[in-house]
């Protein structure tokens, strides 16, 4: 029997039942509680809607299918699957990190549902592509050795690699917690997730997306260096590129308030 959709992503509906709708989703070994510091700026306003990628947090493990789950198609049409089954309409798309790739996916190929689309920390494209001269910040030998190094030993690459990702090393308990969602993710599921956030590449859907957007792109980000939140701002239509103070990768965790203020004085211009 297929598994009922909200069951199958742990959907949760917070906040004004007739408010805009909000549609949070995390990235990479992480959960919709990656979002709790910043959702109580939302829901006295907001319609809010959370969820888990299978694979994370309280999703039905018995869902995922390496088949499935082996590009970002599958995530995409989860995503979209859930806003039909819960007849969102004019949503507001924020994605952080590879989610923020689904939401570009979606941008460009089932705008119908969005109003416009929220970027935290993305990139289009992790890997350099010397031949067009696009620099992700990873070569592919690069990208090799990050997921041969998480194939290896999983628990030890979360270890290194979780307060590298944070980015705020005066605040190692942001570290460690971010290490913590790593080790809750399947080992097996992560290194197949991981695939999918290292080596897409998004940037031929840019020129298609035609709702407006936003993109946050935090300081000194490991993974989404300052020049490729600019290519995404040359790159999508209707885009507005601000930069954050927050550093590292995961700003609504290390600078929750300066997040919520970025969205919430979008969400109020873009009216």
């Amino acid at each position: 029997m297929k598994t009922d959709i909200r069951t199958r992503n742990n959907v949760q509906v917070l906040g004004r039942a007739d408010g805009p709708v909000l549609l949070f989703a995390h990235g990479f070994g992480c959960d919709q509680g990656m979002w709790s510091r910043v959702l109580p700026r939302f829901t006295d306003d907001f319609k809010v809607v959370l969820f888990d990628h299978v694979g994370a947090g309280g999703s039905d493990l018995d869902a995922y299918t390496p088949a499935k789950y082996s590009t970002l198609d599958g995530y995409v049409a989860d995503v979209l699957e859930l806003c039909e089954d819960l007849d969102l309409q004019d949503v507001t798309f924020i994605g952080h990190s590879v989610s923020a790739m689904m939401a570009i996916a979606a941008g460009a190929t089932a705008a119908e549902r969005l109003a416009r689309i929220i970027l935290v920390a993305p990139s289009p494209s992790y890997m350099d592509y010397p031949e067009d001269g696009y620099v992700g910040g990873f070569s592919r030998a690069d990208l090799d050795e990050l997921l041969e190094s998480l194939d290896t030993n999983y628990l030890v690459w979360a270890a290194a690699m979780a307060p590298v990702i944070m980015g705020n090393p005066a605040a190692p308990a942001l570290g460690t917690e971010l290490e913590g969602s790593f080790c809750r993710v399947n080992p097996g599921i992560a290194r197949q997730f991981a695939r999918v956030a290292f080596l897409t590449d998004v940037r031929s859907l840019l020129p298609k997306v035609t709702v407006p957007s936003l993109i946050m792109q935090a300081s000194a980000d490991l993974l989404a260096p300052d020049h490729v939140g600019r290519y995404l701002q040359e790159h999508l239509p209707q885009s507005t590129l601000v930069q954050m103070k927050a550093t590292g990768h995961l700003p609504h965790v290390s600078a929750p308030e300066e997040t919520a203020d970025i969205i919430l004085g979008y969400l109020q211009q873009s009216k």
